[in-house]
């Protein structure tokens, strides 16, 4: 609660600012705040937002009115003074650290002692949560194994230096703070200690052209149960420790937050892998960028995106209470990197203001996981078929563009819907592991590690399930097409299948829980794109692999995928550039600005088809719809029972088609 006046009964709430473009040189504040000359004193959180402070501190900007002295401001935390804890930022705010905070709510109070038509105060509730989470993910996954007595600090390149054994069970370990330097051969070294200029140092050119030694210091550390590191160039033979009034002289303000790939096995493990191969990223430091991540923002560590924004958002919150607020965001990286950035972007407006997605898919829940079990299920048909298939037919059927690709994304990643001899870290032992003979064993597949979101099923009890192929008709484009026979269409939709509930392949179809797919829709898993993505530069960078020989699951269908939905939900993709490989240039598009500012929605008649689109849906979700709670605006097939998925999202439609059902009106 944000209340601001002369008496107590003048207050308002925190109202939801959704996030616009932020622009080189300018700063957004996290509690969003209006800049004119009616607010005498108003409090702005920049770490994070008010309800989501972890940690026991926040960074904050008090604004005051242009005839309010500076130094005529009181500040308290929940009635104690802590004014000592600002200072002067500019002639009209003050910058301070706030210390102290209590678990749980807090009150920060701001007050002029002048008198007169200019004294008020105002006053912020801050929500305080524990440095090891959580915040908005749910209970603590259980069990969990920690590893930061395998996680390598930077001085282990010479050394096997590890972090430690963890100090609690939530797997934390002391933070500590390590320099290194960019040789002349193009290398990373530990920088002496006490520090001085070693003879093989090189030099860097930063995007505010500032030339300086090429020297990175790096911190370890473990928050929400992650391992997470955060560097920046930072001279320490002629600085003093970085502080938010005094930052580095050479960052330029900005932060890239990388997210690793990966996915199977990526459950109950805090991981030793940091972002896309280490926190020294060449490429941003070397331009004066910051760069953090944390090893649950790499989904081979945990494949779970709200985790993942969750774990963003608190190491974020550190690298800025370290460092002061920083001018945008960047959220890169490839595959797993990519089903991180999309969703998080679309679905917690503010924590990236840019992404660069390489390789990417959509999301995991749908476009990934779909894609590879159709894959799967089609290779296990081969497999059993008694009827001749050729490459040709087999591609016809499947859509890809050789027939090797079936088998190779199928089976190595289909693994991660079995929870019956699915993909376990090898620190769980295989006693722990779920099987028929141990039935409360750990569960190693996705869908038990998303069941804070979609909950359990009570005759199981064991995670909802979203998965659905009921209704497919496999290969129908490839009949109509001529590619195939009757005879080879019938058999292959009678024999092809699906899965039980443990992941094991049964002659039935696979049915999805149907409050498993609402939830889905409901909380983001399925991308929407019409959310906080609208106003979100994305630059997507894929190479063409879908003609190597032997397959690749990185199909670039994903990313015409996610442009239709962005042009379903926003009438254009204005704010999405595809380019065709990765190269050096790509955090300069974002820099200077290159992606077109998004339209506005196209015409209003589109919004005025939802109601009729709506009427897709059952009557039990279809209030929802209308309410644009689910995405009535896209162009939407129907599975049964009941099952939607979007024409141009998960689903991949190269080969097989869903019956269509046409809506209420047109019968």
């Amino acid at each position: 609660m944000h209340r601001r006046g002369a008496s107590l009964a003048a207050w308002c709430g925190v109202a939801f600012v959704m996030v616009v473009l932020i622009l080189p040189g300018a700063q957004a504040p996290m509690a969003g705040a209006r800049d004119d000359d009616d607010d005498h004193l108003r409090i702005i959180t920049l770490s994070t937002r008010p309800d989501t402070v972890s940690g026991g501190s926040v960074l904050v900007r008090i604004r005051a009115h242009r005839e309010v002295p500076l130094s005529k401001i009181i500040v308290t935390l929940n009635g104690q003074d802590v004014t000592g804890a600002f200072k002067p930022e500019t002639d009209r705010s003050l910058l301070g650290l706030v210390e102290g905070l209590r678990l749980g709510d807090n009150v920060l109070a701001a007050a002029s002692s002048t008198r007169g038509k200019h004294h008020r105060w105002s006053e912020l509730t801050l929500a305080n949560h524990p440095i090891t989470g959580p915040i908005f993910s749910g209970p603590h996954e259980q069990p969990f194994f920690c590893m930061t007595q395998n996680f390598r600090v930077p001085s282990a390149a010479t050394s096997t230096q590890t972090l430690g054994p963890p100090l609690d069970t939530d797997c934390s370990a002391a933070t500590r703070v390590d320099y290194v330097y960019r040789t002349t051969a193009n290398t990373f070294k530990l920088l002496p200690n006490p520090p001085v200029h070693p003879p093989d140092l090189a030099l860097t050119t930063t995007t505010e052209g500032k030339t300086v030694p090429y020297i990175v210091r790096v911190e370890t550390g473990t928050i929400n149960r992650a391992i997470y590191q955060t560097a920046a160039l930072h001279d320490p033979t002629t600085e003093s420790v970085p502080t938010p009034f005094a930052p580095p002289a050479a960052w330029n303000r900005r932060l890239v937050y990388t997210l690793g790939g990966g996915c199977v096995g990526g459950w109950y493990i805090q991981g030793t892998s940091i972002g896309n191969g280490g926190i020294l990223e060449h490429l941003h430091l070397s331009q004066g960028y910051g760069v953090a991540s944390s090893t649950l923002n790499v989904f081979g560590n945990n494949c779970q995106e709200v985790l993942a924004a969750e774990s963003l958002m608190m190491v974020k919150e550190r690298f800025i209470k370290n460092y002061g607020a920083v001018f945008f965001t960047i959220g890169w990286g490839c595959s797993g990197g990519s089903e991180q950035s999309l969703p998080i972007s679309d679905d917690y407006p503010g924590l990236l203001d840019g992404i660069v997605p390489g390789c990417s898919f959509p999301e995991v829940t749908a476009a990934q996981v779909m894609n590879i079990t159709d894959a799967d299920l089609l290779d296990h048909y081969f497999k059993r078929t008694a009827l001749p298939w050729s490459d040709a037919e087999k591609v016809g059927v499947s859509g890809y563009a050789n027939a090797a690709t079936i088998a190779t994304i199928g089976p190595p990643n289909a693994i991660r819907v079995k929870a019956q001899g699915g993909a376990c870290n090898a620190a769980i032992p295989l006693s722990m592991r779920y099987d028929k003979a141990n039935p409360t064993g750990v569960r190693c597949d996705v869908y038990d590690h998303m069941v804070n979101i979609f909950g359990r099923d009570p005759a199981t009890g064991f995670a909802r399930r979203p998965l659905d192929n009921t209704g497919v008709q496999y290969g129908l484009a490839a009949l109509n097409a001529g590619t195939i026979t009757k005879q080879q269409f019938l058999d292959l939709n009678q024999l092809i299948g699906g899965y039980d509930n443990d992941g094991n392949y049964v002659a039935t179809r696979t049915v999805g829980d149907l409050e498993a797919l609402r939830i889905a829709y409901r909380t983001g898993r399925v991308t929407y794109g019409g959310a906080g993505m609208v106003k979100t530069p994305i630059i997507d960078y894929r190479g063409y692999v879908d003609q190597q020989a032997a397959g690749n699951v990185h199909q670039r269908f994903h990313s015409f995928s996610m442009r239709e939905r962005l042009l379903d939900a926003n009438g254009n993709f204005d704010n999405h550039v595809r380019r065709p490989a990765p190269d050096g240039r790509v955090a300069d598009d974002l820099e200077a600005g290159h992606l077109a500012r998004p339209r506005p929605r196209e015409d209003p008649s589109r919004e005025a088809e939802r109601p009729r689109r709506c009427l897709f849906y059952s009557a039990r979700y279809r209030e929802d719809c209308r309410a644009g709670h689910l995405p009535g605006g896209r162009r939407l097939q129907r599975t049964l029972p009941g099952v939607f998925v979007s024409a141009h999202g998960g689903r991949r439609t190269g080969g097989q088609q869903r019956p269509q059902v046409p809506a209420e009106a047109d019968r």
